[in-house]
């Protein structure tokens, strides 16, 4: 059993071992279910598993402009030689 105490702002903070057995990791998402008698029920929001579908329009142009493969080739090219800056 894990002791967590409540800030006074109402706040608690979830021990690395609860975490670690609830598999959460930094950004993910927890639901909190609330029972009778004071118990609280707490799991991680598992991501929604997606079939092929999710990736269609991943590639999307939405600059509107087309680039010829020399253009891709010569971006490529100066990409490996650390011509171009992020």
């Amino acid at each position: 059993m894990a002791r967590l105490k409540v800030t006074a702002k109402g706040q608690i903070t979830l021990k690395k071992d609860v975490l670690q057995h609830l598999g959460a990791r930094p950004g993910d998402s927890l639901d909190v279910d609330l029972l009778p008698n004071g118990r609280v029920s707490v799991h991680i929001v598992k991501p929604e598993k997606h079939g092929i579908e999710a990736l269609f329009g991943m590639f999307e142009n939405k600059a509107g402009r087309t680039v010829s493969i020399d253009e891709m080739n010569e971006a490529i090219e100066a990409g490996w030689a650390g011509k171009v800056k992020y």
